[in-house]
């Protein structure tokens, strides 16, 4: 004979051996693969393909981006610790009365 607290167990994992699903509503939903590109058949030839509404915005933020970050990487600031050490080194040289450029010596 089963206790009172082995009962309740096996009460309590039977929903579970049965595969029910609390707060969960419904079966997940999938979309079959139809086999065609986008889930979208071909059209019949002669016609064309209708746009969504997103698609016009989708294309212009997206390619409008890309551009704006070209853009922005195009004339941006060359902050590298190479361009400030040379321009470092001129400002010094040029305060010690040197020269910093290269100027070959004529040789006869």
């Amino acid at each position: 004979m089963l206790s009172t607290s082995s009962l309740r167990a096996l009460r309590l994992a039977a929903p579970r051996a049965r595969g029910a699903r609390y707060a969960s509503h419904d079966a997940p939903h999938f979309n079959e693969p139809s086999g065609w590109l986008f889930g979208e058949k071909p059209l019949p030839p002669g016609q064309k393909r209708v746009k969504e509404d997103w698609e016009n915005i989708w294309y212009i933020g997206m390619f409008g981006s890309m551009a704006f970050a070209a853009l922005m990487l195009y004339y941006k600031p060359d902050t590298s610790i190479q361009t400030w050490a040379l321009q470092e080194a001129k400002a010094r040289m040029e305060a010690r009365g040197e020269k910093y450029t290269y100027e070959p010596s004529r040789s006869s």
